[in-house]
């Protein structure tokens, strides 16, 4: 008798986690993306995705920050390094000036600077917002 009754209560219990699982794909917990626009992509193309994405040979470079990747990091990860790419930008570090000394047609110049750097606040406040 005591396995009758056992069969519906784990058939609820079954159904209550369903419910669980769709709940939690809701717009609400889904990763929030950063978006790039065409100008913004086509100077990281340029200047920066070369060293930083995950095919790259300067492992540094990749494990600092990998484009590839980005969208897989959590929203605070995601915010750590639009903050990275900032200030790296504002301090005049990427690309590097040994790397430039072979490659100086990679420098950015001011405009994609700024670009840049508005882009980052942009996906910065949109991820906070979200």
């Amino acid at each position: 008798m005591k396995k009758i009754q056992l069969i519906p209560a784990l058939l609820m219990a079954f159904l209550m986690i369903g419910q669980l699982a769709v709940a939690s794909e809701t717009p609400s917990n889904k990763k929030k993306v950063i978006t790039m626009p065409e100008n913004v992509k086509k100077v990281i193309d340029n200047s920066c995705f070369g060293c930083h994405n995950t095919d790259s040979r300067n492992d540094d470079a990749k494990e600092e920050l990998d484009f590839k990747t980005l969208d897989q990091l959590t929203a605070t990860q995601k915010l750590g390094a639009l903050k990275h790419i900032r200030e790296t930008i504002e301090e005049n570090e990427m690309p590097p000036k040994k790397f430039l000394e072979h490659k100086p047609e990679k420098a950015l110049t001011q405009a994609q600077k700024e670009l840049l750097i508005n882009w980052v606040k942009q996906e910065s406040t949109a991820l906070l917002k979200k």
